[in-house]
This record gives C-alpha cells, sequence and structure tokens, in this order.
C-alpha cells in the first residue's frame, strides 16, 4: 500500500502538468505557447500612455470551461496603474472590462458572478487584454502575473507573466534666459540686454498694472525713458521656452 502512495505522489506533479496542458495561451498574432509559465512577455513600453498586451486563453479540454482571471503585481513601481478586460473571443466588445480604481486589491480576480462569467466549450477561447500605464517620468520595471483561475475564483490553473520596460522621457530643458536692465535706476533711457538671441516678447507695466508698451527683445534694445514719469516699473517678459519672469526697474528725472 506505501508503495502505491509512492507512486501516486510522484505522479502527482506529472498528471499536474497534464492537467495545465488543457490550457494554451498565446500572446494575440504570436504562435508560441506561453503556458505554464514557461517564458514571460517583456514589452517595452514606448511611452507613458496607456498600453495594451492581448492575450488568446484556449480551452484544449473536452469540456466545457468558466475561468476567472487573477492579477497579481509581483513588483510594480509606484504611481504605476493597469486595467483588465477578459471575454469570449466572439464578445465584439472585449468581455468586461476593469480599471484600476476597481482592481484595488493584489491579487485581484475578475468577477464571479453570472452577467460576466461565459462558457468556453472545447477549442474555443477568451480573450484576455490587460493594460498598464506607467505613471508620468516613474521609469522602470513592472512585472505583473496573470493566472487562469478556476469559476470559483480559488485555484489557480494556468499563469502568464508580463514584463514593461518604462523609460520616462528626457525632456531638454533650455538654459534660463538672463536679462539686463541697465541703469537702475534710469533717468534717460533703459538698456534690455539678453543672454541669447531669443526672442522674447515683453511689456512695460505701471505700479497699477496699466501697460504703457511692449516690444520683443532680441538680443539688445535701448528705450527712451522721455514718456515715463519718475516712478517704479515693471518689465514683464514672456517666455516660450521657459516661465515668465519679472524685473523691476526705477525711473528718475
Amino acid at each position: 500500500m506505501g508503495k502505491i502512495y509512492l507512486c501516486l505522489f510522484l505522479l502527482f506533479p506529472f498528471l499536474q502538468f497534464l492537467a495545465q496542458d488543457n490550457i494554451a495561451i498565446y500572446q494575440e498574432g504570436q504562435n508560441t505557447d506561453l503556458s505554464s509559465g514557461i517564458a514571460p512577455v517583456s514589452i517595452n513600453a514606448p511611452s507613458g500612455a496607456t498600453l495594451d498586451v492581448p492575450f488568446e486563453i484556449h480551452n484544449n479540454s473536452a469540456i466545457n470551461q468558466k475561468w476567472r482571471i487573477t492579477r497579481k503585481q509581483l513588483s510594480v513601481p509606484a504611481g504605476w496603474t493597469d486595467g483588465l478586460c477578459w471575454g469570449h473571443a466572439s464578445d465584439p466588445f472585449g468581455g468586461a472590462c476593469y480599471s484600476s480604481t476597481q482592481m484595488t486589491t493584489n491579487p485581484w480576480t475578475s468577477p464571479g458572478g453570472a452577467g460576466v462569467l461565459f462558457d468556453l466549450l472545447p477549442g474555443e477561447y477568451g480573450k484576455m487584454k490587460p493594460d498598464f500605464n506607467p505613471a508620468d517620468g516613474v521609469s522602470g520595471f513592472g512585472h505583473y502575473r496573470y493566472y487562469i483561475t478556476n469559476s470559483a475564483g480559488l485555484a489557480y490553473l494556468d499563469s502568464v507573466d508580463v514584463i514593461i520596460d518604462y523609460v520616462a522621457e528626457n525632456k531638454t530643458i533650455k538654459d534660463p534666459v538672463h536679462v539686463a536692465i541697465v541703469p537702475n535706476p534710469a533717468d534717460d533711457y533703459l538698456q534690455l540686454s539678453s543672454s541669447n538671441s531669443e526672442m522674447l516678447p515683453f511689456k512695460i507695466v505701471d505700479v497699477m498694472g496699466a501697460v504703457l508698451m511692449k516690444d520683443v527683445l532680441s538680443g539688445s534694445k535701448k528705450i527712451s525713458t522721455a514718456e515715463f514719469k519718475s516712478g517704479v516699473y515693471f518689465v514683464c517678459f514672456e517666455n516660450p521656452s521657459n516661465k515668465p519672469f519679472t524685473r523691476k526697474v526705477i525711473i528718475r528725472h
């Protein structure tokens, strides 16, 4: 009797493997069976926008199946979000879809209500479409595992891993423009000089906010102050490449 139990114990992993062979997992458009976690699917995310990675989950058994999907976040950078759609291949709407605000637990399993469970006949397949949204400016690797789960949501039957590699866009920031205004205080004129030849629209306003003149600075500009009364004024620059900035000037006649 002990030998029988020993044989059954040794055969169990093999029988379990055979059971898993009743499920085939393909990345959409590919012909490599990824079931039994044979290899992760690695994707380079092109940008911080949402990225879809669709799969086909095939029923290769001789009986109807009702499967659910369990998503487990193995390692995910802070701020990243993900969603999931799961439905029959014939569903023109892609099945039931769930957003990150619904998938709040880890692991998370798709609902098992009558309205979302569906039959997969022998030879049919379901479409699983996880989506990923890396956070802006947060580079890293997101490692996710998707389990094919029984209708009760308790038994993991098979799985496939997805690894998202995202490199945040490095935006080139131009050196800030430096503007000198001399003399300050001024009597007859103001000499405006910028550190480059970039076109800088500007306006001069008084302490009440009234606009006295508008012009464009490109390198250097001399402005007569004959029409300005003695007092405090502000030169406001609109910089297309950086933030707007303001310089205070004093005019004394």
